[in-house]
């Protein structure tokens, strides 16, 4: 597989490493010319010491071969930029962005940008595991993020402890898959009554989040 990773932070150096490891073809473009000597001191002639979000150096860099590209500088606005240039002047398969700001996720995914990292919501989901919340637990994006896995947390103030599944008026485009329970899996069905202490997996749209938020957890 042939990837081309911009930005040569550490975030870049490190998973260039991991790549050639891997038996992987990479070519790193990073701006800062002292930075990008260090690497190529060090991994070898992979290294392009120009700007990722010039479309010269990402030719330069065969961004019209690449399986996939990985922008994954500090800067949000360049990451971004990177990803559109390789997808609409290279047609690049699959554009990955890093995502330093979580609040910007959904501008890149409604620019097409194929896939988004974000360390600061992937740091406050393992959080959020550990610490009792009053919310729900956001943990996994389906169809380019318009859905969203969420798990709720049920206390015993929570106003659908005792209440039969069948009883819940659910948003439009939610549903509860799964209920967690004592450390099992359980099917979720209608004649289900909710216990305080339970997990409820479910689906749900943007649109219909909040709503679900206010059913199962309050306001």
């Amino acid at each position: 597989m042939y990837v081309v990773v911009i930005g040569g932070g550490n975030v870049g150096y490190h998973l260039t490493k991991e790549l050639l490891a891997a038996g992987h073809e990479v070519v790193m473009i990073e701006k800062d010319p002292a930075r990008a000597r260090a690497i190529a001191d060090e991994l070898g002639s992979i290294v392009i010491p120009n700007d990722g979000c010039e479309g010269r150096y990402q030719g330069e860099a065969g961004m019209g071969r690449a399986d996939v590209m990985a922008a994954v500088t500090g800067d949000d606005e360049d990451n971004l930029v990177a990803c559109q240039v390789a997808k609409m002047r290279f047609n690049v398969p699959r554009a990955i962005a890093r995502v330093n700001d979580p609040k910007n996720e959904k501008l890149f995914r409604q620019l097409a940008i194929d896939d988004t990292v974000s360390p600061t919501k992937t740091i406050l989901g393992v959080i959020e595991h550990d610490i009792p919340i009053h919310d729900l637990l956001h943990l996994a994006e389906l169809e380019g993020g318009e859905l969203q896995i969420v798990e709720a947390q049920l206390d015993a103030d929570a106003p659908v402890v005792g209440k039969e599944l069948r009883d819940l008026a659910m948003p439009e485009g939610s549903t509860i898959a799964v209920l967690l329970r004592d450390g099992r899996a359980l099917l979720a069905r209608p004649e289900t009554r909710l216990l305080a202490g339970d997990k409820l997996l479910a689906v749900t749209s943007a649109r219909g989040e909040a709503e679900l938020r206010g059913l199962l957890i309050g306001e």
